[in-house]
């Protein structure tokens, strides 16, 4: 009998390994909105050979000693339990099955670490006023990232609906090579933190989706609207610091950059980069227009710069130079350090969907698609927003030990507000 295929966990993969906890686990949410019904065996068949199709999610943590120099996935060739479920329609249904995606993470220990909840809208449900279909992807971030599971779903969509669902061409932007903004705010001091407000008893993650329409961007303008979503982002936590009486400190906000093809040659894992866009309180107060520019300017210039995922540090930390136990505490221990140096908040714009995700006559297409990344502390606050069908879809998580439910409901209407000023006169 031949042995299972292993490789040794990447950095992104050791580093979140190391860092889980049980109170608020790394979860990443899809939630697709379909106009039509599914059938029930017809997508558990597409979906199991899309998992074929894409053999490097059908991994599991494979076991090891104590004294063992890394943590390895375990490739198996088949699932190791029913990855999608169907969960009829009902007045909380779709809210039950968003808490679920928020509170329970899929075992590491299980191939796949994700799994597809096919839930039914009716009209009236407390979270929809549409019938149809919400495909509702959980994925394990220790293993998996969004866009890798959304290209895997993709290809589910063409198999189960027989559509076209290759990727549309990415936007064309300029070639030339940014320089370095020359005004970039000093990261050597700790940002600011996202302020408390009232938090929840109850450990975990919080989240609130809402749609809003793609802002307006003057045509030719140096900005995009990826450069629009992090000033909104800025504005909308400065706003809400000074609402609760924190003193001004710079804002840096963690991007994750995402160089993948969106085809089937897709690298299936973590397989985003992240930078930090820094803020200084002065230069929330410029114009809009010189603000944007400036983003724009600095966004560009971190994108171009070659830079391991999580940086040098922690491509050192990982090497198996020790037992991963040892590395495991010594890793814990350094987060715990530098948490007052982590940025302010993460901004995840996955940008508009290249994939109709179109599942044929019956359920029909996406009308919308969100996402959530999780937002354990020190942020406590995640923001995450997509684009379909020329609206902008947008999902506020937050660690429920900083913030409530209220406290999400007035930073969606900053952020609506703060979008909208975005929307400068050529």
């Amino acid at each position: 009998m031949t042995a299972p295929v292993r490789i040794p966990f990447p950095v992104v993969d050791e580093v979140s390994r190391h860092c889980l906890q049980e109170q608020e686990p790394e979860t990443v949410h899809i939630e697709v909105h379909l106009p039509g019904p599914l059938e029930p065996a017809r997508l558990r068949k597409a979906f199991t050979e899309a998992l074929h199709r894409h053999p490097r999610i059908l991994m599991r943590e494979a076991r090891g000693a104590w004294y063992r120099r890394r943590y390895e996935w375990e490739l198996t060739g088949e699932p190791d339990t029913e990855v999608v479920t169907f969960t009829p329609a009902g007045p909380r249904a779709l809210q039950d099955a968003r808490t679920r995606a928020l509170a329970e993470a899929p075992p590491l220990t299980m191939s796949p670490p994700i799994r597809l909840e096919a839930v039914g809208l009716a009209a009236g449900d407390r979270a929809s006023t549409t019938q149809g279909t919400v495909l509702l992807l959980t994925i394990n971030h220790t293993a998996l990232d969004g866009p890798a599971c959304l290209r895997i779903l993709a290809t589910a969509a063409e198999l189960y609906g027989g559509q076209d669902n290759n990727p549309t061409a990415p936007p064309t932007r300029a070639t030339a090579p940014p320089q370095q903004a020359p005004d970039t705010p000093t990261t050597w001091s700790p940002p600011a933190r996202v302020a408390q407000g009232t938090p929840d008893p109850s450990p975990g993650n919080g989240m609130l989706v809402t749609e809003l329409p793609l802002p307006h961007r003057p045509k030719g303008s140096p900005y995009t609207v990826n450069d629009q979503l992090m000033v909104t982002t800025a504005l909308t936590i400065a706003h809400w610091n000074r609402e609760h009486g924190a003193r001004p400190r710079p804002l840096r906000i963690t991007m994750p950059v995402d160089d993948r093809p969106r085809d089937t040659t897709m690298p299936i894992g973590n397989g985003t980069r992240l930078v930090e866009v820094p803020f200084s309180p002065g230069e929330l107060k410029a114009e809009m227009s010189t603000l944007l520019r400036r983003t724009a300017e600095r966004t560009r210039a971190l994108k171009s710069q070659p830079r391991p995922q999580l940086g040098h540090g922690a491509a050192l930390l990982t090497s198996p130079w020790a037992p991963v136990a040892a590395r495991a505490a010594l890793t814990r221990g350094l987060r715990r350090a530098a948490a007052p140096w982590t940025s302010t908040t993460l901004l995840s714009n996955i940008g508009r969907i290249p994939y109709p995700l179109d599942f044929g006559e019956e359920a029909g297409r996406a009308h919308a698609v969100w996402f959530s990344a999780p937002a354990r502390m020190p942020r406590g606050l995640t923001v995450t927003t997509a684009s379909t069908a020329g609206r902008l879809h947008l999902a506020l998580r937050w660690s429920r030990s900083l913030l409530s439910h209220g406290d999400g409901a007035h930073l969606r209407d900053l952020f609506e507000h703060y979008l909208h000023t975005t929307e400068v006169a050529p």
